[in-house]
């Protein structure tokens, strides 16, 4: 009976190292678990800022495009042979040179 009694004992010893081993990793798997929900739900929401952050940033680069379209055509009408002619005339008093007034240089 001491025997039997022994190795009781030494198997309830051993039962309870187990469980309370199988309750460590219990509380270690849970925490990683807790940890991995937390990291999944911080990288959702930083995955939405930039996001909302892009869509902001090619609204603003449709608008300076547009703008940028109005530039060049404002720039090409201000540009144009004819106007830049008609205010050499008209505003500067400017005049082609007659044909009297060339001279040519010799080589």
């Amino acid at each position: 009976m001491a025997k039997s009694s022994v190795v009781r004992a030494s198997a309830k010893q051993g039962g309870q190292r187990g469980s309370r081993q199988l309750l460590i990793c219990n509380a270690a798997l849970l925490v990683l678990v807790v940890a991995s929900a937390f990291a999944a739900i911080y990288s959702t929401h930083a995955c939405r800022a930039l996001y909302a952050q892009l869509q902001a940033l090619e609204s603003s680069q449709w608008y300076l495009h547009e703008d940028y379209g109005r530039l060049v055509l404002e720039q090409s009408t201000w540009a144009s042979h004819y106007r830049v002619e008609k205010v050499a005339r008209n505003e500067l008093e400017m005049a082609a040179p007659d044909m009297t007034m060339y001279k040519v240089v010799p080589q």
